[in-house]
């Protein structure tokens, strides 16, 4: 990790911007390689992220790793993984807006350390606040946007999979399009 992530990390370990600091058990920075050039980013940890300090490392996490295997891409050499939100929500709830703007300054600290070329917004919450308010994941993942220079698109959360699996089809061509656009663009 670079040194200014590290800072970056080291300072939101002790935030207490919001009310979600009080039923933490580890603030989940995120991981991943400082010299990656895409970036996914989900809407909060759950309860295995919570107790492990570390983003996408239940069902969910397992999941998300088979996608992004099938597309070459891993968490330990080419993605950095974080979320909106740094600390867990009660009962797995969707963070609320106040969460999210409270944690944005952290998530923008964590874009200009790592300066992605693409970020993939994984699920619903996390395109409507980087993409668009009025994205709908179900009809707009694996397109692809320019916002403030950078390349952006979301796929399908994975919880959301493990509930309706008939849409596993449809993440796995998102993967092969985050993959082919990576490849384009020159980021692996």
């Amino acid at each position: 990790m670079s040194n200014a992530l590290d800072d970056l990390k080291s300072r939101c370990l002790s935030c207490n911007a919001c009310k979600l600091c009080a039923t933490r058990t580890n603030v989940v920075f995120g991981e991943g390689p400082a010299d990656a050039k895409i970036m996914f980013v989900g809407e909060g940890p759950g309860a295995d992220e919570d107790e492990q300090g570390r983003p996408f490392v239940g069902k969910s996490g397992r999941l998300l790793e088979q996608y992004m295997a099938a597309a070459g891409l891993s968490r330990y050499e080419n993605v950095y993984i974080a979320n909106m939100v740094k600390c867990r929500p009660p009962e797995n709830r969707d963070p609320s807006e106040e969460e999210t703007d409270a944690c944005l300054p952290w998530l923008r600290g964590q874009f200009r350390c790592l300066r992605p070329g693409l970020i993939v917004c994984v699920g619903r919450i996390s395109a409507q606040k980087l993409i668009s308010p009025d994205f709908r994941i179900t009809k707009q993942h694996g397109e692809f946007f320019e916002k403030n220079g950078t390349l952006m698109t979301a796929t399908l959360h994975p919880a959301a999979l493990l509930r309706d699996p008939r849409k596993k089809g449809e993440a796995l061509l998102d993967f092969m399009k985050i993959r082919k656009m990576a490849e384009e663009k020159g980021l692996v």
